[in-house]
């Protein structure tokens, strides 16, 4: 009992992820600075930005469902840090494991974009609606073709287990045999996070914030805190399943802070799509290749 108080509150959910979340994000936006010849955020901004939101009044608009208003935050937070539990979080074995976990820690990671598109339709703020449409579209873009390149592993492994999937790959890389499963669930990660180029959801030079325009004070904070672990469990998640699985704590840890380093180039070098041409890449690009590499898993077999 106390061994699971201890999973879920301190590490590797709880506290561990919501620092790494904060550490992860303040590295992402300094990166983005240096890379455009600016100075960037100090090592404290994402901590005092979301303890300043923490503090702040949270501001009902008019007319939404209080209930509704405040249960989304909450449930993607909820999403995020349970999901937490089923990934090898700092290189080290999930704190719980169960047949199917991957697919589950897959529908849960969902639930952040799923929020965000819902609390945005709470409002009739136009900005809120046109970011709210903008990212439930686009989370049906990208969504299948990221679940697909997740899986890939899964098929070669033959197990829907994390654990039994890494453990079946013995260390090797399967960036190697399935190089478009790992572009795609890249390119997906960026995507569920809405970070360049597929940001259009909270353009803020044409809709402000997008879907959480009207958000703010706790609300907003746990939305923000909530992208930021995602970031982390959607590393953890490519490495361990592209990269030659778990190994030790620190070559995990390089592992996942290269990944960070290539999502913030292709950031820094990415201008946004329109939301048209992001559904576009998604279903004639990016779905079509991935099937092709997973019919070749299917007839090859285990690889």
């Amino acid at each position: 009992m106390l061994d699971d108080l201890f999973a879920l509150l301190v590490f590797p959910g709880g506290l561990f992820v919501v620092v790494c979340g904060l550490v992860y994000m303040w590295l992402n936006r300094k990166l983005i600075a240096r890379l455009q010849n600016r100075i960037g955020p100090r090592w404290f901004q994402p901590a005092a930005d979301t303890m300043k939101l923490l503090g702040n009044e949270e501001i009902m608009p008019a007319g939404v469902d209080p209930v509704l208003f405040h249960l989304f935050p909450l449930l993607a937070a909820a999403g995020a840090l349970t999901a937490a539990l089923y990934v090898p979080l700092g290189g080290v074995n999930p704190a719980f494991s169960f047949e199917g976990d991957l697919i589950v820690t897959i529908t849960l990671l969902g639930l952040l974009t799923l929020m965000t598109g819902l609390a945005g339709s709470l409002s009739a703020d136009r900005f809120a609606l046109v970011g709210a449409n903008r990212t439930l579209t686009q989370l049906f873009s990208y969504e299948v073709p990221f679940l697909l390149a997740l899986l890939g592993p899964a098929l070669a492994a033959g197990s829907w287990q994390l654990q039994e999937i890494l453990a079946s790959h013995g260390g090797r890389w399967l960036l190697i045999m399935q190089p478009i499963g790992f572009v795609v669930a890249i390119l997906g990660l960026l995507g569920k996070l809405e970070l360049h180029p597929f940001d259009a959801p909270e353009a803020n030079t044409e809709i402000v914030a997008g879907a959480l325009t009207e958000y703010s004070g706790r609300g907003l904070a746990l939305f923000y805190l909530s992208r930021g672990i995602e970031l982390v469990i959607g590393l953890t998640l490519v490495s361990a399943l592209y990269l030659g699985g778990i190994g030790s704590p620190l070559a995990f840890l390089a592992k996942t802070l290269g990944l960070l380093l290539g999502i913030t180039l292709i950031e820094a070098l990415m201008t946004r799509l329109r939301i048209d041409q992001t559904v576009s890449l998604w279903w004639r690009l990016m779905s079509v290749a991935v099937l092709v590499q997973l019919l070749i898993v299917v007839i090859v077999g285990r690889i």
